[in-house]
């Protein structure tokens, strides 16, 4: 993947995050007080994380924007939040001081963690944002490396087929459109949940992702769908086309005690 579409891709994205919390969007609004009752609830209704987070190093990954880094502080958790966005770490700031929690925020791209040592963390939770980068290889390496032997990865991604196929159905419901070997953003889109209007997004195959994440020298334990489809919805909703194709994927994986050696991959690119 060409350096300059990463870094093309990382301002045009800093700029649109900044630019949907000056506009209060979606996904830039700070935990509310119910949701910091039962933090491990709100955020793990499936029990993967064990149960009890207090003392346990966690970073919240590609995550600002005063929601993830409060419920994980709540649970007695040490926090550290990255964020592409300053406009969103400066809500994690906010909410910070006016619940009096102790957040270490750091701003740079989730494909470099530079600046953490190895092995710093117990758990790094990853909501969804690899869709934001060309290539996310880099992404994998670097949690793997920070990330302690035995250590959990919790992330979610937007699937491929929902970024393949169409926001409005047709005669035949909802199409694919877009090839599955993209290379390239994706077109820009308005008015839907599947995407973030102004944002650049690209689409990253199951290999990319899961063969990715287990590359990178971690073994998958679970996987789940999160729910959202409603047969009941109106027509060219988002919970209509839930029922057609599921938008997101959330991986349970933990850190295996060596790094894995890439193996072999073959890959085929087609025209689009």
């Amino acid at each position: 993947m060409d350096d300059n579409q990463q870094a093309i891709a990382k301002q045009h994205n800093r700029d649109a995050w900044n630019r949907m919390v000056a506009g209060k969007k979606r996904f830039t609004r700070p935990a509310k007080d119910e949701d910091l009752h039962q933090p491990l609830h709100t955020v793990d209704a499936i029990g993967w994380l064990g149960g009890d987070l207090s003392g346990k190093e966690v970073l919240c990954l590609a995550a600002g924007g005063g929601r993830q880094s409060a419920i994980y502080a709540a649970t007695g958790a040490n926090v550290t939040v990255v964020d592409i966005s300053p406009a969103m770490l400066e809500l994690d700031r906010e909410v910070a001081a006016e619940r009096g929690m102790d957040l270490r925020v750091v701003e740079t791209s989730m494909d470099d963690l530079s600046m953490f040592t190895n092995a710093a963390f117990d758990i790094v939770i990853h909501p969804v944002s690899t869709c934001y980068l060309p290539s996310i290889a880099n992404v994998f390496s670097e949690v793997a490396r920070i990330t302690r032997p035995g250590g959990l990865y919790i992330s979610q991604h937007k699937q491929p087929t929902s970024l393949q196929a169409s926001t409005n159905r047709s005669a035949n419901g909802y199409e694919l459109i877009e090839p599955y070997y993209r290379q390239g953003p994706l077109p820009p889109v308005q008015g839907t949940r599947l995407r973030e209007e102004g944002t650049m997004e690209f689409l990253h195959r199951w290999e990319e992702i899961i063969g990715g994440i287990c590359r990178s020298g971690f073994v998958i334990e679970d996987l789940v769908e999160p729910f959202h489809a409603d047969p009941n919805a109106p027509r060219d909703s988002f919970g209509e086309r839930c029922c057609y194709a599921a938008p997101y994927v959330r991986i349970k994986a933990r850190r295996n005690n060596t790094t894995m050696e890439s193996a072999p991959v073959n890959r085929i690119y087609l025209p689009e």
